[in-house]
C-alpha cells in the first residue's frame, strides 16, 4: 500500500477523469479493449474533433495509452491502477443518462444485436460465435482478435488471418435452429472482427443464413430504418435451448458465454 500520509497530487488525474466525456470515454475502455477513435466518440456522443482533443489530454495525463495497427491508432487504459480508480469512483456515483431516450435506446440496441451486411454483429453476433467454437461446431480459432498479434486483421472489417470450419457435428447443431447448409459459390465460412466486442462474428455464407434462419423462425425482427436486431421471446427462449445463451446477459463481459 503507497503511503499517502504527504502531499499527494490526485488534483490532475481527478481533473481529467471529472469531465464528462473523458469519463464516458475512460468507462468505454474500462474491460481492457482498446478501441479505435471512432468508436470512442460514439461510445462519449461527440464528434471525433471533439473526441480527439480529450484523447490527447488522456495520454498526456497518463492515463490512457496509445498502440498503432496499420494507419489507425488504438486507445485503452495505461495501467491497471487506472481501471481501479475508475471502478472505485464508479461505485459511488449514479450511472449516466442517455441525452435523449432515443438515443439511448438506438445505441444499446446496436450494440446488442444489428446486422452487418447480412450476418449477425454486435454482442450477439460474437455470443453466436462464440458458443459454436466452445461447442466444437466451428474450429479454427478461439473467436478473440488479438490487437497485438494481428497480421492483416483490423476492427470493424472482414477477417482474413484465421481459417474458420464448420465441423459435422456443427451442421447438426445448425440444422437444430433450421440452418440448411447454403448451396453457393460463396465462402462457406468468414468472419469480421466486431468493433463493439473486439472479437469475431460469423460472416460469409454461413452467417447470412444463420441470420435468415432465425428471422424466420421468428426469433429476430428487424428494427425499420435501422440496422438494429431485435430479439424476440421466442428467440430468447430459443437462444438459451440451442446454444446456452443468455441474451439477458448480452454485454456483461462477466456473463456472456462469448466473453
Amino acid at each position: 500500500m503507497r503511503d499517502l500520509s504527504g502531499d499527494v497530487n490526485f488534483v490532475d488525474p481527478a481533473a481529467l477523469i471529472g469531465d464528462r466525456t473523458r469519463a464516458r470515454i475512460l468507462l468505454a475502455l474500462l474491460d481492457g479493449r482498446l478501441l479505435p477513435m471512432s468508436m470512442l466518440a460514439s461510445e462519449a456522443g461527440v464528434a471525433m474533433s471533439t473526441a480527439s482533443g480529450h484523447l490527447t489530454q488522456l495520454v498526456d495525463g497518463g492515463l490512457l495509452r496509445v498502440q498503432t495497427q496499420g494507419r489507425r491508432r488504438y486507445y485503452g487504459l495505461a495501467s491497471p491502477d487506472v481501471a481501479g480508480a475508475i471502478e472505485a469512483l464508479a461505485r459511488l456515483a449514479e450511472p449516466f443518462q442517455p441525452r435523449s431516450l432515443r438515443a439511448g435506446t438506438r445505441a444499446r440496441a446496436l450494440r446488442t444485436a444489428r446486422t452487418c451486411y447480412d450476418h449477425i454483429a454486435g454482442h450477439l453476433g460474437v455470443a453466436v460465435l462464440g458458443a459454436l467454437i466452445d461447442d466444437g461446431a466451428v474450429v479454427g480459432g478461439d473467436g478473440r482478435h488479438d490487437l497485438e498479434r494481428a497480421e492483416r486483421d483490423r476492427l470493424a472489417s472482414t477477417g482474413h488471418d484465421l481459417a474458420y470450419e464448420i465441423t459435422p457435428h456443427g451442421w447438426r447443431r445448425l440444422a437444430e435452429a433450421g440452418v440448411a447448409r447454403p448451396r453457393t459459390r460463396r465462402r462457406m465460412v468468414r468472419y469480421c472482427v466486431d468493433w463493439t466486442e473486439q472479437r469475431h462474428h460469423l460472416s460469409g455464407a454461413v452467417g447470412a443464413a444463420v441470420l435468415d434462419a432465425l428471422v424466420q423462425r421468428g426469433w429476430l425482427g428487424r428494427a425499420p430504418h435501422c440496422r438494429a436486431l431485435r430479439i424476440l421471446p421466442a428467440g430468447e427462449t430459443g437462444l438459451r435451448e440451442w446454444l446456452g445463451i443468455e441474451t439477458a446477459a448480452l454485454g456483461d463481459t462477466r456473463s456472456t458465454t462469448s466473453t
